[in-house]
């Protein structure tokens, strides 16, 4: 799924566009709105890779988030409402995650003995074997990947893309 064109260094979609942008706006403009291209190209090519190795695995991200999230939970039950907050989406979107996890028996879910409205869940045994493999493969997939890079440029890269998903959270609602 690589596209040879993805892992150029050409960062603008276009080389016209960056002219067109550099005649309207200084320098450090075009330097952040490429960063940004940057960002957006590598996350994309980051998605499809991952798409394709989880689905070997765990069967897409969201599947795989989950069941993570229950495997380093050990054999604690985990609320629902912690897994819709640990993968930032909808209930509705956890609870059909959770039927066909359940489906597949790869995930129990029951009613909580203090909260009969809480529903919590954890892998059975099945789903036990299943995450350990996806997560022992795709940490030698992860090695693999990272190896150019040392445990201080992990560090930095993770807090300089923090920073930058703060930037663009703190403006998102302006509209001008």
């Amino acid at each position: 799924m690589i596209d040879d064109d993805s892992t150029s260094e050409q960062t603008f979609p276009v080389p016209y566009l960056r002219e067109a942008y550099l005649r309207r706006f200084p320098p450090a403009a075009a330097q952040r709105l490429e960063t940004v291209f940057t960002l957006k190209s590598a996350s994309q090519q980051i998605n499809n890779v991952l798409n394709e190795w989880l689905e070997g695995t765990a069967g897409s991200p969201a599947r795989f988030q989950t069941l993570a999230l229950l495997w380093g939970a050990g054999d604690r039950f985990v609320p629902h409402q912690e897994i819709i907050a640990a993968l930032q989406v909808k209930r509705a979107t956890v609870s059909a995650l959770m039927f066909s996890l359940e489906q597949e028996g790869l995930v129990q879910s029951i009613g909580d003995e203090k909260d009969r409205r809480r529903l919590l869940a954890t892998l059975t045994e099945k789903g036990k074997k299943v995450i350990t493999s996806a997560m022992e493969l795709n940490a030698h997939r992860l090695e693999k990947v990272f190896v150019d890079l040392s445990p201080d440029e992990l560090h930095l890269l993770q807090s300089l893309l923090r920073r930058m998903r703060d930037g663009f959270v703190k403006f998102s609602s302006e509209k001008n």
